[in-house]
């Protein structure tokens, strides 16, 4: 029960007699007004609050027996983990696909909602993407993938015109554009590396083309380690300081942003997140993106794109048909339409949408299906590995990568001791069952064996 229930049920009692009066001058015997199901949902968005404005009041206009109520707030990560500490829970949560999904995941707060209809219209990767963030595989559903971001390299659609230059499908081709653009007397890319979060861009948009997605989950199991898979996403981020502005680390992203506006570079790795920024400071710039190309076999290309708001119903919530009712209507292929266009996404379901043009050079990518999540949605925020690979990127020294390579290993294990302890004796566990149910099945089919033998 939402809070604003609880309240509405304590004043009911306070009021009844008064309540009483009005029924019995302006209510015929035995009639009373139905009372609406409310249905909170706490999205952590604060920049899409005009859109769920505009849906919040589309939904009550036109739902009799649900009243939805979508708050914004600011800080929601904060709200919500300081609401769940008083039981206060809201019945939806809008969150981002990352550790923190995981953690409440872990904490059985959420409901398992693989019973519900609309799972069968959102594409595969972001469901599956979803599954990666669990910690221990777990039985069910519990996101609504809802909206994603994409990330790659923005360009500038005038330069590449004006010089006729195309769009790279492998690495090698990637560092050919690079080397033409500095011919032409342009910078190639610009970093604003000051910001330690700006060295996940281009490492994440490296990792989903070289390292399987599920390597941290690998690395918990025992079964891989950062210093084999990392390896030549360390290299390939490392070698594009070789393109970038003298100095990178001076400069921070609302430089990076700004100097790319300007017409300073003719391409930026980042996301698709950077373009109201880079709007701002030049309304005119025409803008187009596409997938980094870490592989030189352009078909294991990936868009590295995310869940970037996702649904989950709180373990507990007693009204889940009117839950489900709230996530059919946020659905709708119109009311998706009305978020997109407000904030540039990428829908996570299948359908028809109108996509924003600077995302037209990764649209066959979008349509294919062929995307995979950011690793960093899977590091723990105690570990900052920004801050470690801003390190290793601003190292001249030549064991550089292998320094690096061995502490992020350590430092995962540091910071994750109690999860891969967790995550081992799960899958000890699941394989003794298997080494039982094996034994057991081998001894029956040598006692029918037997049997079958002696009869003869």
């Amino acid at each position: 029960m939402s809070r604003q229930r609880k309240i509405f049920s304590a004043l009911f009692g306070a009021v009844g007699i008064v309540t009483a009066v009005f029924c019995v001058s302006g209510c015929s015997a035995g009639e009373k007004e139905e009372e609406k199901i409310q249905i909170e949902i706490v999205q952590y968005k604060p920049e899409a609050v005009k859109a769920f404005e505009m849906l919040e009041k589309k939904f009550n206009a036109t739902h009799d027996k649900i009243e939805l109520k979508i708050d914004s707030p600011n800080d929601a990560m904060t709200i919500l983990k300081t609401r769940f500490i008083r039981e206060d829970y809201p019945e939806i949560i809008g969150i981002g696909g990352d550790i923190n999904y995981s953690n409440f995941l872990d904490a059985d707060m959420l409901m398992d909602i693989s019973d519900y209809e609309g799972l069968k219209y959102i594409k595969d990767s972001y469901l599956r993407t979803a599954k990666e963030l669990e910690f221990v595989p777990k039985e069910g559903v519990y996101a609504v993938p809802y909206m994603a971001n994409a990330a790659g390299v923005l360009y500038n659609r005038d330069i590449f015109e004006e010089h006729g230059w195309t769009i790279p499908t492998t690495l090698d081709a990637f560092y050919q554009l690079c080397d033409e653009i500095h011919a032409a007397g342009i910078q190639p890319l610009y970093f604003g590396f000051k910001d330690t979060w700006t060295c996940l861009a281009p490492w994440n948009a490296i990792c989903v083309d070289l390292v399987p997605s599920d390597i941290c989950s690998q690395v918990n199991a025992g079964t891989a380690t950062f210093a084999d898979a990392y390896r030549q996403v360390a290299e390939v981020t490392k070698s594009l300081l070789s393109y970038a502005q003298p100095d990178p680390f001076a400069y921070s992203y609302n430089d990076a942003c700004t100097a790319f506006a300007r017409g300073q570079s003719a391409m930026f790795v980042i996301g698709s997140y950077a373009v109201p920024q880079i709007q701002s400071v030049n309304p005119d710039i025409r803008i187009d993106s596409f997938v980094f190309p870490a592989s030189n076999v352009a078909e294991e290309n990936l868009l590295n794109s995310g869940n970037d708001l996702q649904w989950s119903v709180m373990a507990g919530s007693e009204q889940k048909e009117a839950i489900y009712e709230v996530l059919d209507f946020l659905l709708k292929d119109e009311n998706i339409q009305t978020y997109l266009d407000d904030q540039s996404a990428v829908p996570c379901k299948v359908g028809d949408f109108e996509l924003p043009s600077i995302l037209d050079g990764m649209r066959s990518y979008i349509e294919k299906d062929k995307m995979a999540d950011y690793q960093d949605h899977h590091y723990p925020t105690e570990m900052a590995a920004d801050a470690m690979i801003q390190t290793f990127l601003m190292d001249d020294s030549a064991d550089a990568v292998d320094k690096f390579l061995k502490r992020f290993d350590a430092e995962w294990v540091r910071y994750n001791r109690d999860l891969i302890k967790k995550v081992q004796q799960f899958y000890a566990a699941e394989t003794a069952v298997g080494e039982t149910e094996t034994a057991v099945k081998k001894a029956g089919a040598e006692k029918k064996e037997t049997e079958e033998g002696a009869s003869v």
